[in-house]
């Protein structure tokens, strides 16, 4: 059965002094968020933190106003990066993404209403433009079991009452990702479904004030716990006995300590390990005198994504001339491309211009050049010629996109392999690199 929640709040959020970003300073506060250590350390590096009331508000209207564009009554959403967007309110993410018990529907008029598990209406409380929390969207097969079509009719049924109240007789509904049960359902009761998806990414891809702000911030955390990872591998491995898992372990203990989420990969591997690329990370011990390298994959401080790379060198012998090679041909790869960035520029003349790999290393080529970054890796997705598509991707680079900048460099048949990777602010006039962890000087040739 369906239920309604009205404001169940426990925790006045008024109590204490308010945090720098706007959040209420309580130890009991609802809402997931950085932790004292970071605030500590953004305050140090003299960042400006966001102000979180304003970045919600800047994502509901930027939805709001992509679903009245589409000619949509609203949008309904699964994905729980969607669900974030919108509503900056959280529920066991990582189970979420493959047990939909989540919806939010977003209305053309900008009325929201979050379908949350029955035990926990209150977790969208800190955000006012959330109006309205109900239960009854699971339709997983763990949840209803042989009874699964009843259950998307009745949450079929709920979303048309919404629908009729706040979209009039406009049957247009955007869905993004929807078991099959509730497709049949809604459009059984008359919805015409959209692609939902497309609307969230485009929507998604421009970043408010506050929200480069918040990137700046969890960019900062991100680094700092990437350095402490790097100082535990290269104490570490000399001992002998420093796995990969040991290493991958530091990055998100730090990660969570400033108040960061999850990571979404294991890409970290060391020596021969690193050849081909996409091995995950594993109980190998790193040896003295061998290649490290990683993909963050990170989603840290106000849930947003970092995703940056790096390559090591571990140990006090000197890496090999053709590792040397590798790494000043990676970050080629990244700076000309890099300097390609500006608005206007066409995702075409990204893929098709910029810096040529050596004809050695195109087999093992990385997937993309570039892909936009926010809550999580993003639309768009700058490929390479070979896999360019007409129709695909015909857009143009605009302020306020985030793209991440990578390099792969991985010898068919060879042991080793170079991963770079920068995240890349899209201003008015040009780009700013995010990214400001270093490389390192000896596979660089520099020491």
């Amino acid at each position: 059965m369906d239920t309604h929640y009205s404001d169940t709040r426990k925790i006045d959020p008024t109590k204490g002094k308010a945090l720098g970003d706007g959040s209420p300073n309580d130890n009991n506060r609802i809402e997931i968020g950085p932790t004292q250590l970071a605030f500590r350390e953004w305050e140090a590096a003299g960042l400006t933190l966001p102000n979180l009331e304003r970045m919600r508000e800047f994502r509901w209207k930027r939805l709001t106003q992509h679903v009245v564009e589409r000619g949509w009554g609203g949008i309904l959403l699964f994905d729980p990066l969607n669900i974030r967007y919108a509503t900056d309110a959280t529920n066991m993410q990582l189970w979420n993404t493959h047990n939909p018990f989540r919806a939010l529907l977003l209305c053309a008029d900008g009325y929201m209403v979050l379908w949350e598990y029955k035990n926990s209406p209150f977790l969208a409380e800190h955000n006012p433009l959330v109006r309205e929390v109900r239960s009854g969207a699971s339709m997983f097969y763990m949840s209803t079991g042989d009874r699964g079509e009843a259950a998307a009719k009745r949450f079929a049924a709920d979303v048309d009452q919404v629908m009729r109240e706040h979209a009039g007789t406009n049957r247009r509904l955007g869905v993004d990702k929807i078991m099959v049960h509730g497709l049949r359902a809604l459009e059984g009761v008359g919805f015409i479904v959209g692609e939902g998806e497309e609307c969230t990414e485009k929507a998604r891809v421009i970043k408010g004030p506050d929200e480069i702000l918040a990137m700046r911030c969890a960019h900062d955390a991100c680094e700092k716990s990437i350095a402490a990872m790097e100082k535990a591998c290269r104490e570490g491995v000399p001992q002998g006995n420093m796995s990969e898992d040991d290493v991958w372990a530091v990055l998100h203990a730090e990660n969570i300590k400033r108040g960061g989420e999850w990571i979404e990969t294991r890409l970290l591997a060391s020596g021969p390990r690193t050849n081909p690329w996409f091995q995950e990370c594993g109980p190998r011990i790193i040896q003295p005198n061998e290649i490290v390298a990683f993909d963050t994959d990170l989603i840290g401080s106000y849930g947003i994504c970092i995703d940056i790379s790096r390559t090591w060198w571990v140990g006090d012998a000197k890496p090999t001339n053709s590792m040397i090679y590798a790494m000043r041909h990676a970050h080629e790869h990244i700076a000309t491309n890099m300097e390609m960035l500006k608005p206007g520029v066409s995702f075409r003349d990204l893929v098709f211009g910029g810096h040529k790999l050596d004809p050695e290393f195109d087999r093992l080529k990385y997937g993309v050049k570039m892909h936009g970054v926010g809550l999580c890796d993003e639309w768009p997705s700058i490929v390479y010629p070979d896999a360019w598509e007409d129709g695909a991707f015909d857009y143009e680079v605009q302020p306020g996109m985030v793209l991440c900048v990578e390099a792969l460099v991985s010898q068919d048949g060879g042991n080793f392999s170079i991963k770079l990777e920068d995240q890349v602010l899209i201003t008015e006039t040009g780009y700013e690199n995010l990214t400001k962890y270093p490389f390192d000087e000896r596979l660089m040739g520099l020491a």
